[in-house]
């Protein structure tokens, strides 16, 4: 173990994160009785341009009027490069930052865009005496943010989370598709000609799909987990397509996210159900570190349980599991 230790970040339950457009208040109350860990009420993209002030109004309001108990609650302010931004971080906080708990900053591209914000916020909350630090959620989105991921990942002691917004990245990289996540059949590789009984090399030849955000999100995960962040997918696009949005999810969580968005009502349990631990992986984890108690009073730093090696690499896997089932029983 290094001797630099990472400090992990405010723990949450991010399994499903549900977006609200931030001008559409009809929403508001159906998302606080909804199952989502965390919801962002969004000031950015979902708002069209001539409501921004409006839809910052609403937000306020919401925040102040809703019971949003049980979820945690975000606000995502417009971009850096818009005048609409310091009037985001400055009227929610100043008339609803005791009900905020953190704050998502879009398209980061680099650590001075996090000092940045991480500025204004203070000042705005040591004017208003709040004690309750507000967090950071990071949306990597552009090829300038992947390029200096881990140095935003360290910039501000608020950071809690590092996202992954496909789309914009997609587009910043210029690649080949129109959809919000999910796979591409251009990304594939064909296999060689499988021979028949002759051995010759006239038979089929098979085509295998790749994940072509494989490499964005494993790096978003290095980054978040060597900074003791969140690391969390982003939004899939078809919501009509439960199987698609699980399969990702699934990639997702096997390379190390916490969760994934929710850009519709219907993706909050898919989320939920693939991000929490099944009753058989938790029993499973409880009879590795009952196993290897047993061991360590015996001297023993590795035993076997059903036919496998087990040591202290498998109790601290088994040991997240079971914290993560016990948050999820916390929330009820």
């Amino acid at each position: 173990m290094s001797f630099h230790m990472v400090e992990p970040a405010t723990a949450r339950l991010n399994r499903s994160e549900l977006a609200v457009p931030g001008s559409q208040t009809k929403l508001f109350e159906k998302a606080a009785a909804s199952d989502a860990d965390i919801i962002f009420l969004d000031l950015e993209d979902a708002v069209a341009p001539d409501m921004k002030d409006d839809a910052r109004k609403y937000v306020i309001e919401g925040l102040n009027d809703i019971d949003w108990s049980g979820h945690t609650i975000t606000v995502r302010i417009n971009g850096l490069d818009t005048h609409y931004m310091y009037r985001d971080v400055v009227d929610v906080i100043e008339q609803a930052g005791r009900n905020l708990d953190m704050i998502m900053i879009p398209k980061v591209g680099t650590a001075a865009d996090v000092y940045a914000l991480d500025m204004l916020v203070t000042q705005v909350e040591d004017a208003m005496g709040l004690t309750k630090r507000i967090g950071f959620s990071l949306i990597i989105e552009t090829a300038l943010g992947m390029a200096n991921i881990h140095e935003i990942a360290a910039a501000s002691p608020r950071n809690e989370a590092l996202h992954f917004g496909v789309a914009d990245y997609a587009a910043s990289t210029k690649a080949r598709t129109t959809n919000i996540g999910g796979v591409n059949p251009n990304y594939s590789v064909l296999t060689d000609p499988i021979g028949g009984a002759s051995g010759d090399d006239s038979g089929e030849r098979l085509t295998h799909w790749g994940d072509m955000w494989h490499y964005a999100i494993a790096r978003m995960v290095v980054a978040a987990r060597a900074n003791g962040l969140r690391p969390v997918d982003g939004p899939f696009g078809d919501f009509q397509d439960a199987d698609g949005y699980r399969a990702a999810a699934f990639r997702a969580a096997t390379l190390g996210c916490e969760g994934k968005w929710a850009i519709h009502p219907s993706q909050i349990a898919l989320g939920n159900e693939v991000f929490s631990p099944s009753d058989k992986e938790v029993a499973t984890a409880k009879r590795i570190i009952e196993a290897m108690e047993v061991a360590t009073k015996a001297g023993q730093g590795a035993v076997t349980l059903d036919g496998k090696l087990i040591d202290i690499a498998s109790i601290k896997q088994a040991e997240v599991m079971v914290s993560k089932a016990e948050q999820i029983a916390a929330r009820g």
